[in-house]
């Protein structure tokens, strides 16, 4: 690592899943599960626990940004519920599971930043 860590250096790296530590190496050996070691650093990446933060980031984002504007859309109040759902929960699912990873590689990242660790 050079420089100082800084918070918005960790949360960027991590939302493109790279590691926090020197921006190159992979954060995620898989959809969720972080590397416990940098592939390309070394640095220790599995000290920091995401644990409950990325879903529940994760949810408010979707909920206040998506779910409550969707809202203001007449279609969903005058269509049959069945059409609704059937239109708007696979998108809504598409975009909660494609974001879950970048807010946890966000979350991780902001632990880096902050020295905390498990």
């Amino acid at each position: 690592m050079t420089g100082e860590r800084s918070l918005s250096q960790g949360l960027k790296r991590g939302a493109v899943r790279r590691c926090p530590n020197c921006g190159q190496g992979h954060l995620f050996r898989g959809y969720l599960k972080i590397r416990s070691e940098c592939d390309h650093c070394g640095h220790d990446n599995g000290q920091y626990p995401a644990d409950d933060a990325p879903p529940y980031f994760t949810i408010l984002l979707v909920g206040h940004l998506v779910i409550a504007p969707m809202l203001f859309f007449p279609f969903i109040w005058e269509w049959p519920t069945g059409l609704v759902l059937g239109l708007t929960m696979p998108s809504v699912a598409v975009l909660t599971l494609g974001l879950l990873p970048l807010v946890k590689g966000a979350v991780v990242g902001a632990h880096w930043a902050v020295g905390k660790s498990g």
